[in-house]
């Protein structure tokens, strides 16, 4: 800390480092921009010889005792080779693309802190520095949260699963000189896990930053989510839009979804429910929604009181109250839940 940062009050002091912050990571945000499209160029190139072994991979099949043994080996090799080369730059690509998503959410989530803190008046900014506010320990704490569930997926998928990938190539090159069929049905089986394996990953990527959502906007995004959490929670979820369906700016879009995802992920994992529905509804000044399930339901004031309990709640309220809007819940034990809340489509 400067001698000057010493001078302000602690959150002053935050507040300029926060902007110093901001730039670094706007900073590393154009240099990994510019390592993806270099990971994208050569991801290319590598799908294009795989598909080209592929086909090759095809006629000795067709004409698999006609062809040399030799060949045979030297081609599997290189499709062994071509396949491990281009999974690593996938995987590659897909951690400079995470990372990429994840220095634009740390963004934006600075913005949205400087602004709130900015905007405070010197009464709001002295009870923040007493503690009252702890705005400080709860960015910290969700930032940590965040990076630990996103290590636990990783942890439990990918890199479960590329463990997995290594032991059955071994087996598959061992097989391959003293049993073919054998060795053949291990690189099906490969294949089926690389398969489900990427589609994993694809998930993951898509609950850090849905691309989409800066493709199509919210709705289409909303309904995309939805389909795919009916399919993987077998839950009954209706979708319903009112209103005019449109575009809004970028860090709404943002807070909208990242909320409806929040709300459908404590459903699936408290709520014991068998119906949900979501409602968007758009009108000129602002854009509201809820989502309302069956479930067991809750005592709200007990678990907003709680450290902890149903995570996102009080991070989904404090950040729609940043940019002027309104976050209320409904429920009682045995009477399911229903949360609403609303931005406005224009800065307050």
């Amino acid at each position: 800390m400067t001698e000057a940062q010493a001078e302000l009050s602690p959150v002053e002091a935050f507040v300029e480092i926060a902007r110093q912050e901001l730039e670094q990571v706007r900073r590393e945000r154009q240099e990994i921009g510019m390592l993806v499209e270099q990971s994208q160029g050569e991801v290319e190139k590598l799908a294009q010889r795989n598909a080209s072994i592929a086909a090759t991979l095809r006629q000795i099949q067709s004409n698999f005792d006609t062809v040399p043994r030799e060949d045979i080996r030297s081609t599997y090799e290189a499709a062994a080779d071509t396949q491990q080369r281009l999974f690593t730059m996938r995987g590659q690509l897909e951690k400079l693309q995470s990372d990429q998503t994840n220095l634009q959410r740390y963004i934006e989530f600075i913005t949205s802190t400087l602004n709130l803190l900015e905007g405070r008046s010197p009464d709001e900014m002295a009870d923040a520095d007493s503690g009252k506010g702890s705005v400080i320990e709860q960015i910290i704490e969700a930032q940590e949260e965040e990076r630990r569930k996103i290590s636990r997926q990783i942890h439990d998928g990918p890199a479960q699963a590329l463990s997995n990938f290594i032991l059955q190539a071994e087996i598959a090159m061992r097989l391959f000189d003293t049993d073919q069929d054998k060795a053949r049905e291990e690189l099906n089986s490969l294949k089926a896990a690389a398969i489900s394996t990427f589609s994993h990953v694809r998930d993951y990527i898509f609950d850090l930053r849905p691309m989409m959502l800066d493709d199509l906007g919210l709705v289409p995004t909303v309904r995309r989510y939805a389909e795919a959490y009916k399919e993987k929670t077998g839950l009954e979820l209706n979708v319903v839009v009112t209103g005019t369906e449109r575009r809004l700016e970028a860090h709404r879009e943002v807070l909208m979804f990242r909320s409806v995802q929040t709300l459908l992920q404590n459903v699936r994992d408290h709520a014991q429910a068998t119906q949900v529905k979501v409602l968007l509804d758009l009108d000129e000044a602002q854009v509201k929604a809820s989502v309302e399930d069956n479930g067991r339901g809750f005592d709200v004031e007990a678990v907003f009181n709680q450290k902890g309990a149903l995570h996102g709640l009080r991070t989904i309220k404090d950040r729609l109250e940043q940019v002027g809007g309104q976050f209320e819940i409904q429920s009682k034990p045995g009477e399911g839940t229903r949360a609403a809340f609303w931005v406005p489509t224009v800065e307050p």
